[in-house]
C-alpha cells in the first residue's frame, strides 16, 4: 500500500537516485559502523546505508513506516520521537565505539532535534543530516553576518561544521517549497567545557534584541548576576566571535 505523507510528520520523501547517492558518498558507511537513521521514512537511504554497514539502528515515529521497516531483518528499529530517545542508551556493537548520526530531519522541529541532540555529543563519531538549506547557512554562519545568531554559536561550541551538499526541492515526493541541504557535523575533542544550559540561556539573552547594543540585553543580564568582569556589550550580538561568548560563559559560572 502506497504511503501518503503526512503533513503533521512534516514528511518530504527523498527520491532522486542521484541525490540519495550523494549523501551515501558524502556519510562514507564502513563495515561494522554503528548507524543511527533519524526518520528513515520510506527507506529511500536506509537501503544503500545498510548495504555498507549490515546493520542499522532507525528512529521512526510513523506508526506504519515504523511497521514496514520492522519487516527488515538488518533493522532495529526504535519507534518513537526523536525528542524523546536517550542516544546514550543506543550502545554501538563492538569494533564501533561511537555512533554516526544521520537523516533527512523533520523541517518543522530540526532546530529541537539539533539542541536535543548537542549533550550526545561525546558518544558520536559524526553527524550528516540534510535540513532546509536556511537552517544550514544559519549553523555554519560566520559572525558580523545576517545569518549568524544562536544557532550558530551553540553549534559551532560543539561541532565542526561544513555544508556539504545542495538538494533542490525536486529530489523529493513531495517536493518541499524551500531549498535544501546536507550539512557534516563533526564533535570537537577541543570544546569549552561549559553548562549547555547556562551557555543556550546566554546566547538567547544575547540575540533576543538584535537589533540593540548588547548593553540593553545581555548587559543587563550580566549587571543581574553581579558579574565583575570586562565585556564590551557596546557591540551588537552578531559583531560577537563564538570564542568570546565561550569565554564569557565559563567567567560567569567561575563567578557564580
Amino acid at each position: 500500500m502506497k504511503h501518503i505523507p503526512r503533513k503533521r510528520f512534516g514528511q518530504h520523501f527523498l527520491s532522486d537516485p542521484a541525490i540519495i547517492d550523494g549523501i551515501v558518498r558524502a556519510i562514507d558507511p564502513r563495515p561494522g559502523q554503528a548507524v543511527v537513521e533519524i526518520g528513515p521514512g520510506l527507506a529511500a537511504l536506509t537501503q544503500p546505508l545498510v548495504e555498507r554497514v549490515g546493520q542499522l539502528t532507525v528512529i521512526e515515529l510513523d506508526r506504519d513506516l515504523a511497521a514496514r521497516l520492522r519487516a527488515h531483518p538488518q533493522l532495529t528499529v526504535i519507534e518513537s520521537d526523536v525528542l524523546k530517545v536517550d542516544f546514550a542508551q543506543i550502545q554501538p556493537a563492538p569494533p564501533a565505539t561511537k555512533l554516526r548520526v544521520v537523516g533527512n530531519l523533520p523541517y518543522n522541529i530540526s532546530t529541537p532535534i539539533l539542541f536535543h541532540l548537542l549533550p550526545f555529543a561525546g558518544a558520536v563519531e559524526d553527524q550528516h543530516f540534510m535540513l532546509q538549506k536556511e537552517v544550514i547557512d544559519r549553523m555554519v554562519a560566520a559572525p558580523s553576518t545576517s545569518d549568524y545568531g544562536r544557532l550558530s554559536v551553540m553549534l559551532q561550541w560543539r561541532y565542526a561544521m561544513e555544508n556539504v551538499l545542495f538538494v533542490p526541492p525536486e529530489a523529493f515526493e513531495p517536493p518541499p517549497k524551500v531549498d535544501s541541504a546536507v550539512v557534516r557535523m563533526v564533535p570537537r575533542a577541543d570544546f569549552a567545557p561549559l553548562d549547555v544550559n547556562a551557555l543556550s540561556e546566554l546566547v538567547q539573552v544575547a540575540f533576543s534584541q538584535r537589533r540593540k547594543l548588547l548593553r540593553h540585553t545581555l548587559g543587563k543580564w550580566l549587571e543581574a548576576r553581579a558579574f565583575s568582569g570586562t565585556f564590551d556589550v557596546q557591540r551588537r550580538a552578531e559583531e560577537v566571535p563564538v570564542a568570546e561568548y565561550l569565554a564569557l560563559a565559563q567567567a560567569v559560572a567561575r563567578s557564580a
